[in-house]
C-alpha cells in the first residue's frame, strides 16, 4: 500500500487560492493545517485507551505469542 504524501494536492491548493481570492469559505482542512481538529481530539482520546483496552482484552497466551513473533522480527532484521 502507498504511504499517503504529507504533500497537498495541486487542485486542492488551487482552489483554496481561488476561495480566498473570491471572498468564498475555505475548507476547514485547509484553514486548519490540513487537521479538523475535533477528529484530532476524538483521535487522541482514542488513542490513550487503545493500548490499555487492546492489552486487557488479550489472553495470556496470546500476548506470549506476539512477544515472541515480535523477537524473532527483530532477530531476522540483523
Amino acid at each position: 500500500m502507498p504511504k499517503r504524501s504529507s504533500k497537498k494536492d495541486v487542485n486542492q491548493v488551487a482552489a483554496n487560492i481561488v476561495a480566498i481570492h473570491t471572498g468564498q469559505p475555505v475548507p476547514i482542512e485547509a484553514a486548519e493545517g490540513g487537521k479538523n481538529p475535533a477528529a484530532v481530539y476524538l483521535g487522541h482520546l482514542g488513542g490513550i485507551k487503545g493500548g490499555a483496552a487492546r492489552a486487557k482484552a488479550l489472553t495470556s497466551k496470546r500476548r506470549k505469542q506476539i512477544a515472541k513473533d515480535a523477537a524473532a522480527a527483530r532477530w531476522k532484521k540483523n
